[in-house]
C-alpha cells in the first residue's frame, strides 16, 4: 500500500544507507520539524516564513515526506503574495499534515531493529 504521506522507498534507501544512524536521523528530522512548525507559527514576516518554508521542504523531501514538502513549497512560493488569513491556513495545513506524517516516522522508530 502506498502512503499518502510518507514514500517509503525513501524512508527504505535511509534506512540502508543510515543504518544505525538512522533513529537519530527520524529523531532529528521530528525535532527540527517542530521547531521549524514553532517559528513558522511565530513569525508573521514573509521573507521568514519563505525561508522557513524552504529550509522545512528540503528537509521533508529529504525523508520521504512528499506530501509535506509540497505544502511546504507552496507555502515558499506564495509567502509574499497571500493574505495572512491564506497564510494562517496553510500554516495550519502544514502543521496538521505534520502530525500525519509524525505518527508514521514515530512507527518507524519503534519497529527499527538493529541487527
Amino acid at each position: 500500500m502506498t502512503d499518502p504521506h510518507v514514500d517509503r522507498d525513501v524512508l527504505d534507501t535511509l534506512r540502508e544507507v543510515m543504518e544505525d544512524g538512522y533513529q537519530e536521523l527520524l529523531e532529528t528530522f521530528l525535532a527540527d520539524s517542530e521547531s521549524r512548525l514553532q517559528e513558522l507559527q511565530d513569525t508573521t514576516s514573509a521573507k521568514a516564513l519563505s525561508d522557513i518554508a524552504h529550509s522545512f521542504k528540503g528537509s521533508a523531501s529529504n525523508m520521504g515526506a512528499v506530501w509535506l514538502a509540497a505544502l511546504c513549497q507552496e507555502l515558499e512560493s506564495n509567502a509574499k503574495d497571500k493574505n495572512p488569513q491564506a497564510l494562517a491556513r496553510l500554516v495550519a495545513e502544514i502543521h496538521k499534515e505534520f502530525a500525519d506524517v509524525r505518527s508514521v516516522y514515530e512507527d518507524e522508530k519503534h519497529h527499527t531493529h538493529t541487527h
